[in-house]
């Protein structure tokens, strides 16, 4: 069974960084750059973004950060204005109360702030391991490796790993990934995969990191 070289690994993140340069940030990106990294509009962006396309979530986060940006002027907005800010971003119902509950527990717990571990994010309601370390890398410049589905596909095709889910994923990164690029893969994993390593269809014949690759599982 053939694997990824890792030590190719410097190589291949090269050439991304120069590439990922033709494309749009993600949208978690986007508004940590424009935020100044603050870590609670990181972590809100990070929930709106779930299972959404980053056009619907931008324009989801412009409308709620307009009516609220802290955790005490979240609780000042009911469920219902929640709602009809994030709208129609996936499972939009759920959002609105789960932000809700993190920016109470916030206050309560964490005198206002986001906490900058992985495991008291990961007591947050709604937050899990992808939303956690996609806030400690983001806001808090601190070693985290995010993997969503873009990561988990494209770690997979390069023959990176051998998993069945993003976070078995994440653990097997842990063990090869060296950690100097830790911070930068979800980046240049996610807008390469939003761009040309697509699902369905990747474009490999335009890929420059094609010679690298195993396409493992890429069919056409």
């Amino acid at each position: 069974m053939s694997y990824f070289n890792i030590k190719n690994i410097s190589a291949v993140l090269k050439i991304l960084r120069r590439e990922t340069k033709k494309y749009r940030q993600p949208i978690v990106s986007l508004i940590a750059n424009r935020s100044g990294k603050d870590p609670f509009l990181i972590l809100i962006s990070c929930i709106l973004s779930l299972r959404t396309q980053d056009r619907t979530t931008a324009a989801a986060t412009e409308r709620l950060f307009a009516l609220a940006s802290t955790p005490r002027t979240i609780l000042k907005l009911s469920k219902k204005q929640i709602e009809r800010a994030i709208y129609p971003v996936g499972f939009f119902r759920v959002k609105a109360g789960t932000i809700k509950a993190i920016s109470e527990d916030l206050i309560n717990r964490f005198k206002g702030k986001v906490p900058d571990t992985l495991d008291s994010l990961l007591s947050l309601k709604g937050v899990g391991r992808k939303t956690a370390n996609l806030v400690l890398t983001e806001a808090f410049n601190k070693l985290g490796i995010c993997v969503d589905t873009h990561v988990y596909r494209i770690s997979n095709r390069l023959g990176l790993a051998r998993t069945k889910s993003p976070e078995e994923t994440e653990f097997a990164l842990r063990k090869i990934l060296p950690k100097i690029y830790w911070k930068e893969f979800n980046y240049l994993l996610v807008t390469y995969g939003q761009n040309l390593c697509k699902p369905v269809n990747p474009l490999c014949s335009l890929c420059k990191i094609n010679s690298y690759c195993l396409k493992l599982g890429v069919k056409k």
